[in-house]
């Protein structure tokens, strides 16, 4: 494995425990944004953050008042 690829399977490793975000993944990895975002799906690593639930949760609560979602608890 050269150095290249190890920093860039720590740097995927970190960001799947939560250590790192993508952007400094990417940084760390010596790579840019888009490409690290590829390795994390050819890892099966998933970039789905509570963040975005919570968006989509807020957006379906504003389409459906009469049947509201509660909020996830991050």
């Amino acid at each position: 494995m050269t150095p290249e690829e190890l920093r860039l399977e720590l740097a995927c490793a970190l960001y799947a425990r939560g250590k790192l975000t993508k952007v400094r993944g990417a940084e760390l990895a010596g790579v840019v944004f888009f490409t690290f975002q590829q390795a994390l799906k050819e890892r099966r690593i998933s970039t789905y953050t509570l963040g975005d639930l919570d968006r989509e949760v807020a957006t379906l609560n504003e389409l459906f008042p009469d049947h509201p979602i509660p909020p996830t608890k991050g």
